[in-house]
């Protein structure tokens, strides 16, 4: 197990114990090594405020908090933000991560409140609708960074799957995964952002294997499909976009007013 959650690569994630990183497992990626790699790029600097957008059991909050001195906002819909105090509690990162409950759709912030916005391994569940980023982008403040890492793929996928991935993609859909290139394009037509960086991981699917064999060895489907690929399409992606100056954002509309107005049914 120390083994397998030690990485070269990745050395501040490495500092931090096996037990706790296995006990926050909230997905199928190590939230460390995905949040060490993108924020390597990212201009990070103590008492900045950070959304931590689906942020699953928080782990990745803590470690930016603890590795930047960054004030992080855990934000998840699907883990309970008591269960996630607790850890941060015992993590010592109390004063630092804020934890709590929201939909990626509806989060309960004042516009321009972040300094930046971070997502590690959730973006592909909501971020894929053209006019997420516009939403979005109303939280960070003009000039803020917005970064996610995430399962992805290498090149797009056209039409159906390769075969020897089509066994898991059927039992697992997969079509919410994209490109480095696919992630730029759909963020550089919004013109909200100027897209600095996107890209894959090197050898990422042999660390997709990786944690796969160490949080779910009997899924033996994901394990064929990725041996078999050997990063061919699957591995992980980053993207990171700097919020545009001066750039008017559509305002959401959130509830349309009661105008009901009675009017005869038919004609005379």
């Amino acid at each position: 197990m120390e083994e397998q959650l030690t990485a070269d690569r990745f050395p501040r994630a490495s500092r931090y114990h096996p037990e706790w990183i296995l006990a926050g497992v909230s997905g199928a990626a190590n939230s460390l090594w995905l949040t060490e790699w993108l924020t390597e790029e990212m201009e990070l600097q103590p008492g900045m405020r950070v959304l931590d957008l689906g942020c699953g059991r928080a782990l990745s909050s803590i470690f930016l908090h603890r590795e930047f001195g960054v004030q992080v906002w855990a934000a998840d819909l699907w883990f309970n933000p008591a269960e996630n105090c607790q850890r941060v509690q015992d993590a010592g990162a109390a004063e630092g991560v804020f934890p709590l409950r929201a939909e990626a759709r509806s989060l309960p912030f004042a516009e321009e409140f972040f300094d930046a916005i971070v997502s590690i391994d959730s973006f592909m569940y909501y971020g894929t609708d053209d006019l997420y980023l516009n939403y979005l982008a109303r939280f960070v403040k003009p000039g803020g960074q917005i970064g996610i890492a995430l399962a992805g793929l290498e090149r797009e996928v056209d039409g159906s799957p390769p075969e020897y991935l089509a066994e898991w993609w059927a039992a697992d859909p997969l079509y919410c995964l994209h490109s480095a290139a696919w992630w730029r394009r759909h963020w550089e037509r919004s013109g909200l952002v100027d897209v600095e960086l996107a890209d894959s991981l090197a050898d990422g699917w042999q660390y997709w294997r990786r944690w796969v064999q160490t949080i779910a060895p009997a899924n033996e489907v994901e394990l064929r499909a990725i041996e078999a690929d050997a990063g061919r399409y699957v591995g992980y992606v980053r993207a990171i976009g700097r919020r545009r100056e001066g750039i008017p954002l559509m305002d959401p509309c959130l509830s349309i007013p009661a105008e009901y107005m009675a009017k005869p049914l038919l004609r005379e």
